[in-house]
């Protein structure tokens, strides 16, 4: 009997042998993990700096609001790194979790990426049980719970067959990332965190005079600056496009620095770059006048 014949037996004696409520929770735990990671790879932004998408963007926003935001303030210079390790684990997590490979530490990955999104994006949120991250992380405690007996200790180890097995959900997550590439979402700007938040008062225009600014967030968390000069109200977002730190408005200069590597922008003119290491102007944030107050386009 070959190796592939023997992975597949295991998979469906894995199945076969659990109760149908675990069933469902594994079933249901491994589809959204790949669903997660796919949507990720059929985003062109996700990867993108500039991206209203970028994750960059996000870890930018979770640092603002999380109570560990020191830890992605840390994590920011290396987005884009941040980006693949969790495209590729959400894949691995969700292959492994249906193919009944290593299940036990997939289990364990899927809770430690729980409680990780819940405290970098849904530890606020109020009521708790709307924040769907603690949620997932209840689930995928009671299944690695249920996987280990009870025990509070657990042994890792791995064989020969098993090493190989591990490897084919690894080769599985990066063909999965490659396809998503080729097969990109069309609904990514539609779903775009400025859409999210598009009609949005951000300020009384009686409360921003001409030469203000205004600092707001967008539905992602985001964080963005309002001007007003005598031409009207304009945004950007203050994501830097070098490396995804956060820029600072400094009123003495009237620029946008990043105080990562000193990345500076003009806000009167485009957001251009003045000095680098960044050499993409920051993204436009589109903003209107609706009455007494300016909105969110």
């Amino acid at each position: 009997m070959s190796s592939l014949q023997l992975s597949l037996k295991k998979t469906m004696g894995s199945w076969r042998s659990q109760a149908i409520y675990i069933r469902v929770i594994r079933l249901w735990l491994g589809i959204t993990w790949i669903y997660a990671g796919w949507d990720k790879a059929s985003d062109p932004g996700f990867l993108t700096r500039g991206s209203s998408t970028f994750i960059g963007s996000q870890l930018t926003g979770y640092a603002s609001q999380s109570p560990v935001g020191f830890i992605f303030n840390k994590l920011i210079e290396h987005s884009q790194y941040v980006g693949i390790i969790v495209l590729l684990s959400e894949f691995a997590i969700g292959i492994a979790t249906l193919l009944w490979i290593a299940p036990t530490s997939a289990a364990f990955g899927g809770f430690a990426m729980s409680v990780g999104l819940w405290l970098a994006s849904s530890f606020h949120v109020k009521p708790y049980f709307l924040a769907s991250d603690s949620v997932y992380a209840v689930l995928w405690l009671t299944y690695f719970l249920y996987l280990t007996g009870g025990r509070t200790k657990v042994k890792f180890s791995i064989n020969r067959r098993g090493f190989m097995r591990v490897g084919t959900v690894g080769a599985l997550a990066v063909l999965a990332s490659g396809a998503g590439k080729l097969f990109p979402s069309s609904a990514t700007a539609a779903t775009s965190s400025t859409a999210a938040s598009a009609g949005k008062k951000l300020v009384k225009l009686a409360s921003l005079p001409v030469g203000g600014n205004y600092p707001f967030a967008l539905a992602s968390g985001e964080q963005a600056m309002l001007f007003r000069t005598k031409k009207g109200v304009f945004a950007y977002s203050r994501t830097c496009t070098h490396q995804g730190c956060a820029v600072n408005y400094t009123p003495a200069d009237k620029k946008l620095v990043c105080p990562c590597h000193g990345a500076t922008f003009d806000p009167l003119d485009g957001a251009k770059v003045i000095v680098g290491p960044a050499n993409m102007p920051l993204p436009k944030v589109k903003v209107v006048i609706q009455g007494n107050w300016v909105v969110l386009a």
